[in-house]
């Protein structure tokens, strides 16, 4: 028997229950933020590990290289005081061969290094920047002693090489006629310098002068008393012949028409320009410099007087300046020291007495 056919309307009832959706355009989904898409690319945690092994390995390899340069500076400086000459047998060959060794003790070094790198990093990686940085500053302590003030000196006379000998030969110049001063009559320098003091610094900061060096000049044109002398100078640093454009630009920085030399201001500001001036005509030659501020303008002026003579260097020109002050930087400088030493140490310090030959070495020359 065939089955009776459903009822028409029943039909339609199931299709009114469940009606059909329209086609319609695809739903969008919501634009994830930039921060949901960095988690996703990379981690926080990821980040912050990277972060951390970079910095042990910057620790590690600063600690290594400060070791490294220190060590190297310090043997390499007392082997050259050690085997100084010029024998072949007695000097130079026992020197290669101390620089033959030493490269093999550094590779050692390295080897050992990168082995024991290996073993703490499967059990604890923090331990080698501590060890790199623990080496590090058991060499600063050590930097600071007499000893490596003066294998460091030898280091750069052997680096240097001539010029670096005569700056050497120069410098201990300086401390020998800061030896022969006496102290009361470095100690009134002092005590007269205070007055002026602010107006030399402030001079010293506009031209990038070490204001010791002001001071030294200071201390060896007028002993720190303004007058006029003899042969025109004026004031505190004895000024005479300045070139116009000096003048110029010494009116710009004090914002008037015209510095007066006896106002102890304005003379200090001349005086770190003039210095200047001859600095950068001398490339940054000290000693050159300090001669052609004295020497000024005169006799075509210190440039001219060397490429006469065909001199090059403070040492070479020397010979040829018997009327003129020969001895002049030598002179600025020692006072230079003298103030610095005072600035540093709170008092002067007699250059024969205990070990303060080398702590004055280590405090230096202005300038050098």
């Amino acid at each position: 028997m065939s089955k009776p056919a459903a009822p028409r309307n029943q039909e339609i009832d199931t299709a009114k229950a469940v009606p059909k959706r329209k086609p319609g355009p695809p739903r969008k989904q919501a634009p994830r933020s930039p921060r949901q898409v960095s988690r996703k690319i990379a981690p926080a945690p990821l980040i912050s590990s990277f972060r951390r092994k970079l910095l042990m390995i910057a620790l590690e390899v600063l600690g290594l290289v400060i070791t490294a340069v220190s060590t190297i500076i310090f043997l390499l400086g007392y082997s050259a005081n050690w085997f100084s000459g010029t024998s072949f047998f007695g000097s130079l060959l026992p020197f290669a061969i101390g620089v033959l060794g030493l490269i093999l003790i550094v590779t050692g070094f390295l080897i050992g290094w990168w082995k024991l790198r290996k073993w703490l990093q499967d059990s604890a990686s923090i331990w080698l920047p501590v060890i790199s940085i623990g080496l590090a500053l058991i060499i600063g302590l050590f930097v600071i002693q007499d000893e490596f003030t003066l294998a460091f000196g030898s280091f750069r006379t052997l680096v240097g090489g001539k010029q670096e000998a005569g700056r050497v030969t120069l410098a201990h110049q300086v401390y020998a006629a800061y030896r022969r001063y006496k102290s009361g009559q470095l100690q009134r320098l002092v005590n007269r310098s205070l007055e002026y003091n602010p107006a030399i610094e402030e001079a010293a900061e506009a031209y990038d002068i070490d204001p010791n060096l002001l001071q030294g000049i200071a201390a060896a044109e007028s002993s720190f008393l303004p007058r006029d002398s003899a042969d025109g100078g004026r004031g505190l640093f004895q000024i005479t012949m300045v070139p116009k454009a000096i003048m110029n630009q010494v009116s710009r920085h004090l914002d008037v028409d015209k510095p007066s030399l006896l106002n102890s201001r304005h003379n200090a500001f001349i005086a770190a320009a003039t210095l200047k001036y001859y600095l950068q005509e001398m490339k940054n030659d000290l000693f050159l410099g300090l001669l052609a501020y004295n020497i000024g303008p005169a006799n075509g002026g210190l440039r001219f007087i060397m490429q006469q003579y065909g001199a090059t260097d403070f040492v070479t020109i020397q010979p040829y300046l018997q009327v003129l002050p020969r001895d002049y930087p030598i002179r600025v400088l020692s006072y230079s020291l003298a103030f610095r030493i005072w600035r540093k140490e709170g008092k002067l310090l007699a250059y024969e007495e205990g070990n303060n030959a080398v702590r004055i070495q280590r405090i230096g020359i202005p300038g050098l």
